[in-house]
């Protein structure tokens, strides 16, 4: 009786507290969206809120204004982050792969040296002198790919501790004593037990991609470099703009121009550049959910 007591009791607590996290995470998102289709004087006089006195669509009008634009840099965002996290994956899981094997050459050294640069980098500077001058990205798709994005350490000692601490060793011998390769081993038992990790790690890795601004603002410049802005930075280009217009220091604007709502077009920004991300992440879920907690329990 006591026992069944104390489970309600539990049960009703771990319910508020999920309820009050779920809170937490949804009226954040539910506040941006509200603010974005809310009247820019009354944002300005009252502030942010849930019930705004007066709706209006002028923000997501002046997006809609740019819709070339707008879908040109959501097919380079989207094309950047796609190829970007395969790429990523693949080296990442191949190196993790080579790393779990124990009869592997000087494999302590490797794994150091692959943690080492998790540590210590170059510097911004140098790494921007070795991209333009010796790799010559500037101006080119490549350089919203390549820089800090395309290998990740921290991924690839995760994925290797998966592999080490989720697969078992037996797996690896029945298939070694049957003849297969390690390619064979590592496709054919490696990635489909893996999954869970791999999916786990594409979504950080695609998150990074997705949100990513400052290898546009470093590698891309003039009207070549505009060209081939990310979502990202093409919003961050607006915003700027919309400043510079609302700041009165640009003389004989337009009446039209002169209202552009700032601050509603702001979370509209926010919004729509985010929109992608809520709608897939469901059908992520559960690769990222076993992942996490797999290498939770398994660390």
């Amino acid at each position: 009786m006591v026992n069944s007591r104390n489970n309600r009791i539990f049960q009703v607590v771990s319910n508020v507290i999920l309820i009050l996290v779920t809170l937490m995470i949804v009226l954040p998102f539910l506040l941006v969206f509200i603010s974005s289709i809310t009247e820019e004087n009354v944002l300005i006089a009252n502030g942010y809120s849930f019930f705004p006195e007066k709706l209006s669509a002028h923000a997501y009008q002046y997006i809609l204004q740019q819709g070339g634009t707008i879908l040109r840099a959501y097919g380079i965002t989207i094309f950047v982050t796609i190829v970007g996290t395969a790429i990523n994956m693949v080296m990442s899981s191949l190196i993790a792969y080579a790393l779990s094997v124990k009869e592997l050459p000087l494999r302590r050294a490797i794994t150091f040296y692959v943690f080492f640069t998790m540590l210590f980098g170059g510097g911004l500077v140098p790494t921007y002198m070795m991209y333009v001058n010796t790799f010559h990205i500037k101006n080119t798709i490549f350089a919203l790919i390549v820089p800090g994005l395309l290998l990740s350490a921290n991924n690839v000692l995760l994925i290797r501790t998966y592999y080490v601490t989720s697969i078992p060793n037996v797996l690896y011998e029945a298939a070694m004593i049957d003849g297969a390769s390690h390619f064979t081993v590592y496709s054919k038992v490696v990635l489909p037990l893996g999954k869970p990790i791999m999916v786990t790690m594409g979504l950080f890795t695609a998150l990074g991609y997705w949100n990513d601004w400052t290898n546009g603002l470093y590698y891309l410049s003039g009207k070549e470099g505009q060209s081939l802005y990310s979502i990202q930075n093409l919003l961050n280009q607006m915003i700027t703009n919309i400043q510079y217009l609302s700041s009165g220091k640009v003389l004989n604007v337009g009446a039209e121009i002169s209202k552009v709502p700032a601050v509603s077009i702001r979370m509209a920004i926010a919004f729509v550049a985010m929109l992608p991300l809520l709608v897939i992440y469901p059908f992520l879920q559960k690769y990222f959910a076993e992942g996490i907690t797999v290498g939770a329990v398994k660390g």
